[in-house]
């Protein structure tokens, strides 16, 4: 058991850790780690929080919905909460969950099973049998009014069966996996981000200010839940889907109530076998009490319902073989290997490749061609594999080649690295790559030049740097199979358009290795201009905020060559911004000074004021410490506000902020 000193200081780190994930998955719908890796640093959190009990904090994760209200849509508060679920991973745990219920209720209990949605809650509701407005969960208590949205999704009755005077009722939206395969396809082909799986694109399809993008993407739904209501009322969950269902709404698929735990099991068990062949995803089996009485007499925590409980599955492991190994060539020279194995159904899709990372990782696993593989997808989504099952008999272990298969160029492995890399600025592979990052949306924003449409430039022989997309003309646009004359004056335009993408795009785009979107636009704030950054040396760099030594050379060495320095002389030359705006330099007035944002703020979100302080030098943390120099503390502050308070750190207003950036 870790001291008093590591607890704290682990308990702060895990719950930073799952506020940034939980915005990334819930708010920006863009999560960066899997479920299971979420579900362990949420198991970790809650059992450290169990063993110090004096480090508890009502606004933990752990105590808390992990969504938000999104400020581009009006807030709804919801009468009855829009409550989360507990996770159980294990056998052990459903009995827990049965011992609990036997112990607060005497006599015989109903259950329910049903599968476990992977999309995104929202709330409905019904005045006289018209659908009047629609919500998404937000954090629990206040979501966002997405009513336009919803209405677009065909499966969602416009008008009920009957009059009833009021009705709210919970569901889930999901899209069927036929549809996300197809919207997958259009987005690598027009060059877009692709969504990573169905979930996130349900979820980024929802927010979406245009409704007429929420239809094309043919969003489905289903009523899990009961809410409220006036003019019907139910005694069980059971009883209530199959009205709900009468009045026109589609319903969970639902068992009849079951009355033993091992009955639970079976269904459980179920669903899983059935899981490949469903035409959308399920991340587990969701139990419930079936009396509403029964519910009531359970209650709920700050964040489950006690009544209820979410059984997740494990990742599903499939044996396949191993046909051969692809090398790929990333725009940094990275020579990437892939497997290339045979087709096998995993977690409803198929799988026919998956990435092995690099020589350390296949020698690691000691993965050699031929051999029978075990794989899943992490997260459901991506293909990994996880060990060798099987030798074939005689088959020799894997090397990497020593050159590049792009260009035969000689590959080296720098020291720390687990990389082979590519050192031919010449490499046609790699070219590829870095116009396919010059391009992207994060970058310099080209539209209408996607993946397809570079490697057509590529191929013809167009372009040999970012700086010969400027150059490109209408006629050798139109040699290109597929280009019309409109088709090439759009892509002009747009190229022309990305001139004025500003300086903090313009580095990101360049695709310096360790350098980020972030550490982009922090580099074109500190020095405002290209030439002021390709003059700085290490140690100038290294005294910003958030560069380190790695970093600072990696800039350092880019500058210095030469090739870079024809390739700026020819930005500058072709007209593309060079310099930062007056507003990404303003003055650094709150340098080095620490703000920790809790609460609601009255008419901007937490981003925004993150924004706003940020551009004026200061920095945002996620908890209050010793070191915090000020806590913008809007309604329902909770934890964060009492320990500003305990420690005396001063709390402001957001009134209070806007009338010290006045002054």
């Amino acid at each position: 058991m870790p001291d008093e000193f590591d607890a704290a200081k682990r308990i702060d780190e895990l719950r930073e850790l799952l506020a940034y994930h939980n915005k990334k998955y819930y708010v920006e719908d863009n999560p960066e780690i899997t479920d299971e890796e979420y579900d362990a640093l949420s198991r970790e959190l809650r059992r450290l929080e169990a063993e110090y009990p004096d480090f508890a904090s009502d606004d933990s994760p752990t105590n808390t919905v992990g969504g938000q209200a999104d400020a581009r849509f009006a807030p709804v508060t919801h009468t009855v909460p829009m409550e989360s679920l507990q996770d159980a991973f294990s056998i052990e745990e459903l009995y827990d969950f049965e011992r609990r219920v036997r112990e607060m209720i005497p006599g015989g209990v109903e259950y329910t099973v049903e599968p476990k949605i992977d999309g995104l809650s929202v709330s409905l509701e019904y005045e006289n049998g018209r659908f009047i407005r629609g919500s998404t969960r937000g954090d629990g208590i206040t979501g966002e009014d997405v009513t336009h949205n919803l209405l677009t999704v065909r499966t969602i009755p416009k008008t009920l069966t009957e009059k009833v005077p009021y009705l709210e009722v919970r569901g889930e939206v999901f899209m069927p996996r036929e549809v996300f395969s197809e919207l997958a396809r259009r987005q690598r082909d027009n060059g877009e981000k692709v969504f990573k799986n169905p979930r996130n694109a349900a979820a980024g399809s929802l927010r979406q200010k245009d409704p007429s993008v929420t239809a094309a993407r043919n969003l489905d739904i289903f009523v899990f839940n009961f809410q409220q209501a006036d003019g019907l009322s139910f005694g069980s969950h059971y009883e209530s889907l199959l009205r709900l269902k009468e009045l026109g709404l589609k319903i969970i698929p639902v068992t009849k109530p079951l009355l033993r735990i091992d009955e639970v099991l079976d269904e459980i068990e179920r669903i899983h076998r059935e899981r490949d062949s469903l035409g959308y995803d399920i991340d587990g089996a969701v139990v419930k009490l079936n009396v509403f009485s029964h519910r009531e007499m359970m209650g709920s925590t700050s964040k489950f319902p006690k009544w209820a409980l979410a059984y997740k599955y494990p990742p599903e492991e499939k044996k396949t073989k191993l046909l051969g190994i692809e090398i790929s060539v990333g725009r940094t020279g990275v020579l990437t290997p892939t497997a290339v194995l045979e087709p096998v159904l995993v977690a409803g899709s198929t799988v026919s490749r998956a990435i092995l990372h690099n020589e350390d990782y296949i020698a690691q696993k000691d993965i050699r061609i031929g051999d029978t593989l075990l794989i899943r997808k992490a997260g459901d989504v991506i293909p990994e594999v996880i060990a060798v099952a099987q030798h074939q008999p005689g088959a020799e272990k894997y090397v990497m080649p020593p050159v590049c298969p792009a260009c035969g160029s000689p590959v080296v492995r720098e020291e720390g690295e687990a990389a082979l890399r590519c050192v031919n600025p010449q490499c046609p592979a790699q070219l590829l790559r870095i116009l396919i990052h010059f391009c992207s949306r994060d970058a310099m924003d080209i539209k209408g030049l996607g993946d397809e449409m570079i490697e057509k430039i590529v191929a013809a022989g167009l372009v040999l740097s970012a700086a010969d997309l400027y150059e490109l003309t209408k006629d050798r646009l139109m040699s290109l199979e597929g280009v019309a004359k409109k088709s090439a004056d759009n892509l002009l335009s747009a190229i022309k358009a990305s001139k004025d993408r500003g300086l903090a795009r313009l580095l990101f785009a360049l695709g310096i290795r360790h350098i980020g979107k972030k550490a982009a636009e922090t580099l074109a704030e500190t020095f405002g201009s290209i030439e002021r950054i390709a003059g700085a040396d290490v140690e100038e760099i290294c005294a910003v905020e958030g560069f380190g030594k790695v970093m600072a050379q990696s800039i350092v060495d880019y500058f210095g060559l030469d090739s870079t320095k024809a390739l700026i002389a020819r930005f500058e030359q072709l007209g593309l911004k060079l310099e930062a705006g007056e507003t990404a330099r303003r003055s650094g007035e709150w340098e080095g000074k620490t703000f920790v944002i809790t609460g609601t703020l009255p008419g901007m979100s937490r981003e925004e004021a993150s924004k706003l302080i940020e551009s004026r030098g200061g920095k945002t943390a996620s908890s209050v410490s010793k070191k915090t120099d000020y806590l913008l503390a809007g309604e329902e502050a909770g934890g964060k506000l009492a320990k500003a308070l305990e420690l005396g750190v001063p709390v402001i207003s957001l009134s209070q902020l806007l009338a010290m950036i006045e002054e």
